[in-house]
């Protein structure tokens, strides 16, 4: 039985992110306001405080840090989908409805092109060259693949892959996972138009799309041949990177678990202009961190 990738990334983020977010509301449970529990020091004659912080809770504070970059991450990342997808459909040159058809649209463009795009209404978009080039089959081979997108909204779901991969950057187990699913949502598209139209037709669209101005052809997978030509997949299921993951999620819950039991953090709300206390101060630099690092990491 061949394992279900999507579910297994999404699996995968969403306990990843359920790890994430634990940590800073364990951490916020176990900082205690009182200007007696925290350490002070004395400067050139200024009095300061600074928290009072044991193991348990410095590495409580390190894990939420963590926890508040991947949030932030991901806060980004799906906000740059969101743009992005907007962007797409507001530019695209839709001309008119496919008589017949009432979710493919058709573009004015001389390109041969067709997707599917959208994310809980997805729509399948063909150009004007796509009608004037495929012969009826192939043109129900293509509305078939496309159409298969549209039901599984595979469009939202690559971006949902997309964002779980930026965000959780500490596991990198998930691109290959992530690359798999859309390779695997191209063959299930393929297979789906077969079974509605045959495999010539397919192939021969295929062919048309990937038809170069030079005569070569270009842009079609070899997995994607090998399928229609009926060879099994050779893609291996990456255990030892999804063991690492799952490890390193089950450690991170485990220390957050632990480390919460024992942790204590007390410091002041004074600020430094108001008193000589300027205790908030240095656990402020907490989020500040984990923003700066979550920004650097999803640049990269």
């Amino acid at each position: 039985m061949r394992p279900d990738v999507y579910r297994l990334q999404l699996g995968l983020g969403a306990a990843g992110l359920a790890g994430a977010v634990a940590a800073p509301a364990f951490a916020a449970g176990t900082v205690r306001v009182a200007p007696a529990g925290a350490h002070r020091l004395s400067v050139a004659g200024l009095h300061f405080t600074y928290p009072a912080v044991n193991a348990a809770a410095a590495v409580l504070l390190a894990l939420a840090a963590l926890g508040v970059a991947v949030l932030v991450v991901a806060v980004r990342a799906a906000a740059r989908q969101l743009r992005s997808h907007r962007r797409l459909i507001h530019d695209l040159p839709v001309a008119r409805t496919l008589p017949g058809h009432p979710t493919v649209h058709v573009l004015d463009a001389a390109a041969p092109m067709a997707f599917c795009a959208g994310w809980l209404r997805p729509r399948v978009y063909v150009s004007n060259a796509v009608l004037e080039r495929l012969s009826e089959a192939e043109l129900h081979a293509v509305l078939a693949h496309e159409q298969h997108h549209r039901a599984l909204r595979d469009p939202l779901r690559i971006a949902v892959g997309q964002v779980l991969c930026q965000a959780l950057f500490f596991l990198p187990v998930l691109r290959p996972l992530h690359g798999r699913y859309a390779e695997v949502a191209e063959l299930k598209a393929d297979a789906a138009a077969v079974a509605a139209a045959g495999g010539g037709p397919l192939a021969s669209a295929l062919l048309t799309f990937g038809a170069s101005p030079a005569g070569d052809v270009v842009g079609i997978s070899p997995e994607r041949v090998d399928s229609l030509l009926g060879r099994p997949p050779t893609w291996r299921l990456p255990l030892s990177g999804l063991v690492a993951a799952f490890a390193t999620v089950a450690g991170v819950v485990a220390l957050v678990w632990r480390a919460s039991a024992g942790a204590s953090l007390s410091a002041t709300l004074n600020l430094p202009i108001a008193s000589s206390q300027p205790c908030v101060l240095v656990l402020a630099l907490v989020p500040v961190v984990a923003c700066l690092a979550g920004a650097i990491s999803s640049r990269g």
